[in-house]
């Protein structure tokens, strides 16, 4: 039987190209802050053994690693020390030359999944990454029913969808927002399409993000964990390296009722959205 109340912490981290000892040594610390504050799941960020901005290919194949490298073996040894969860993005080196922006879900046994991003974001399509071609993995934990995304993917409701139909109780995503200007007061967008992609599935999502600045490039940060009913739980913050943490009830993510008469998952017409299938 899986666990109900559980604590999600999403590590919000400023990491760097060519840094891959300082990468790993501040994602360890985090994990390990994050198990003691008495988390069961814990996200990193997309990319977190690597950094983002890299200057071209031969750069990113240097930096990336296999999924049985120092990186995975690493979180592996600690999701096994602590009683974890981790998922985390990384770079990953593939057949031959390719590599793939992709993340794993670990547990005390092993990694249980690997995914490769399948929206590929700006740079990243410029011979730099393969895109992943597998839907989204849901897979059976001790603490429920777990997906895994990563970031760009997040802006697509189809994709989440699909692992809401798969069962997903909880959707968790590494994720490496840009920042970008927004009117004063307002919340950013990255934040509002995850509250909306967690209200029309009623699932928990649990996004980790980035800060700092990285060759020119300022991360958002903002990294959040929201509710089946789409209302953040963790206080947004954009400026800082923080560890947000949120105990969430998986049981509100199985139940798919949104008034007496009315159920996001009974509801549906997929008659009606073949469209939605057929390329532009």
């Amino acid at each position: 039987m899986s666990e109900t109340k559980i604590v999600v912490a999403c590590c919000q981290l400023s990491l760097a190209v060519g840094d891959a000892d300082g990468n790993r040594a501040k994602v360890r610390s985090a994990i390990s802050d994050a198990a003691r504050a008495g988390a069961r799941v814990v996200v990193l960020p997309e990319l977190a053994n690597t950094g983002y901005m890299f200057a071209d290919i031969d750069e990113l194949r240097a930096a990336a690693e296999p999924l049985n490298g120092p990186t995975i073996t690493e979180w592996a040894n600690l999701a096994a020390q602590y009683g974890l969860i981790i998922v985390g993005g990384f770079a990953e080196s593939g057949d031959g030359d390719l590599v793939y922006n992709s993340a794993v879900l670990i547990d005390e046994s092993g990694v249980r999944t690997r995914y490769r991003k399948a929206h590929l974001w700006d740079r990243e399509k410029d011979n730099l990454f393969t895109p992943g071609s597998d839907l989204p993995p849901v897979v059976d934990t001790a603490v429920g029913r777990i997906g895994v995304m990563i970031c760009y993917d997040l802006e697509f409701p189809e994709w989440i969808r699909m692992v809401a139909l798969d069962g997903a109780e909880l959707l968790c995503a590494p994720v490496n927002w840009p920042l970008y200007p927004a009117p004063n007061g307002e919340r950013p967008t990255e934040i509002v399409k995850i509250q909306a992609g967690a209200t029309v599935n009623r699932m928990f999502i649990a996004a980790a993000a980035r800060v700092g600045q990285e060759r020119g490039q300022a991360w958002l940060g903002g990294s959040v964990i929201v509710d089946a009913d789409g209302f953040p739980l963790t206080e947004i913050q954009l400026d800082t390296e923080t560890i947000v943490l949120a105990t969430i009830n998986l049981a509100d993510a199985r139940d798919k009722a949104i008034s007496e008469r009315n159920n996001v998952q009974t509801d549906r017409r997929p008659e009606l959205y073949s469209r939605i299938g057929k390329p532009l």
